[in-house]
């Protein structure tokens, strides 16, 4: 059993002035691994002071100065990848590679950020203006559960190359990975008070971060409920505000589609990260024409999706991170019965033979409608619903027919259509024939999938103000 009872505040590790505790939980097994003392709105407050007081001294630092640091950090991460790894596996559950994959992105997120500044343009001139790009203040940076590492590391490469300092509020149902992670930045030997962490409630920590006079901006990753929370509450004192939130992306086959490759391609965007991936295509749009080669071409796809052990060799599909998650896929694959959707795959219940820990079955359903709930809402688990379509208009209806806008992607025979269609499509990304990594490309959504972009020069420019400074050359 792992005991958590200190946070990060102005470069000291300290026990939080919060008394409430949380049991943490391995979701492979079901039985506690630790217990972790959460932070309050005091402690928010202590760690915002922090990254005050230590902003006047760390907006001045050059740009070589911030490389460095980005690159310290960087390093001091890759060099506990293993046990990052280890801790991921146990307290999230997510597949081993999935793990290896967030643990590698959240070192190259400090390096990608050190790489862009050797090239990013602080100052510009517009006519007779000179503009200068200049850091916000203290950023509050607040993380889910699904990919702890990367989303810490990426928000705070970001903050620290444009100068800001941060205040971090992870989830706290990752608190065994947050205590490793902390460990690693703080070797990198970073001034006090350039970032602090405080493992703690949304509605306490989460809450006062959105409201404290003295955050300048906020970069939320969650859900569109909690965002549009925090996005009512910062317009109190005029936050600047990142939010990256919910998605039900479309997956669009055309019908010169390869389907022998295309369908496998399609279970796994929509499995990726066991589910728990809010870029997950979730949605297979199909001809309804060939509806019947999809069925058979799933059903023999659907078997080489292991669902099981996250550290086994060959599993897909881990388990559900809680069990109030696992509650929560279960109603939506009741509900998709209910309103008519056919089983193909899967269904209600658990996996044989894994009754024990948070596990739920890769479920697809055929029939469905989109305004079934399983085809409107964000399930965050391993449930596909296929709809089929009559040409290539109603494809483009459909798939932006949601409240979303997050990700989509595209199959096709034909690249220039397959382009053609990509272009009508309102998403923040477009994947044609494939899952890529480009982790430089701005990330974000349209409509309730959130406001502004993550990654990259985009990115980066999300935590800088802009400051046009006329007769300077007088």
């Amino acid at each position: 059993m792992k005991t958590i009872d200190h946070i990060y505040i102005d470069g000291r590790f300290v026990r939080p002035l919060g008394s409430e505790t949380l049991e943490l939980i391995n979701p492979a097994s079901g039985l506690p691994i630790g217990r972790v003392t959460l932070g309050d709105a005091r402690d928010a407050q202590a760690a915002i002071a922090a990254a005050k007081a230590a902003y006047p001294a760390f907006a001045r630092t050059t740009v070589e100065q911030r490389i460095g640091y980005l690159q310290r950090l960087a390093d001091a991460v890759a060099a506990r990848s293993d046990e990052l790894v280890d801790a991921m596996v146990e307290e999230y559950g997510g597949p081993l590679r999935t793990c290896q994959n967030s643990t590698r992105r959240a070192a190259d997120g400090f390096r990608r950020a050190a790489e862009l500044l050797k090239t990013f343009d602080f100052v510009s001139y517009v006519g007779k203006a000179k503009v200068v790009l200049e850091p916000l203040g203290v950023a509050a940076l607040i993380t889910p559960w699904n990919a702890n590492y990367s989303f810490i590391c990426g928000k705070l490469a970001m903050a620290i190359a444009s100068g800001s300092t941060a205040v971090i509020k992870p989830s706290e149902l990752s608190a065994i990975q947050t205590q490793l992670l902390a460990e690693c930045l703080h070797a990198a030997g970073l001034p006090p008070g350039v970032f602090n962490i405080v493992n703690g409630r949304g509605d306490t920590v989460g809450a006062e971060f959105t409201r404290h006079p003295d955050v300048a901006k906020i970069s939320f990753t969650g859900s569109t409920a909690v965002g549009k929370t925090i996005a009512r509450g910062a317009a109190e004192t005029m936050k600047r505000v990142t939010l990256e939130l919910g998605g039900k992306s479309p997956n669009i086959l055309l019908d010169d589609a390869d389907f022998e490759a295309a369908i496998p391609l399609a279970l796994a965007a929509a499995t990726m990260n066991s589910g728990q991936a809010c870029l997950a295509g979730t949605r297979l749009l199909v001809p309804e024409h060939r509806m019947e080669e999809v069925k058979r071409l799933v059903l023999r796809a659907a078997q080489s999706f292991k669902v099981g052990d996250p550290r086994a060799d060959g599993t897909m599909i881990g388990p559900m991170v809680t069990q109030r998650q696992y509650e929560r896929v279960q109603h939506y694959i009741r509900a998709g019965l209910e309103e008519g959707a056919q089983l193909l795959v899967g269904g209600p219940g658990k996996p044989q033979g894994l009754e024990q820990g948070h596990y739920v079955r890769l479920t697809v359903f055929t029939g469905v409608r989109n305004d079934m709930a399983i085809a409107r809402d964000e399930i965050f688990g391993p449930v596909l619903a296929i709809i089929g379509y009559r040409d290539e208009d109603e494809a483009i209806r459909i798939a932006n027919d949601t409240i979303y806008g997050l990700h989509a992607y595209v199959s096709s025979g034909d690249a220039e259509r397959a382009g053609r269609v990509a272009a009508q499509l309102v998403a923040g990304r477009v994947f044609i024939n494939g899952l890529y990594d480009e982790p430089d490309a701005p990330f974000g959504g349209f409509r309730q999938s959130g406001i502004g972009r993550e990654f990259g020069r985009h990115g980066l420019q999300a935590y800088l103000e802009p400051k046009a400074i006329m007769g300077h050359q007088q």
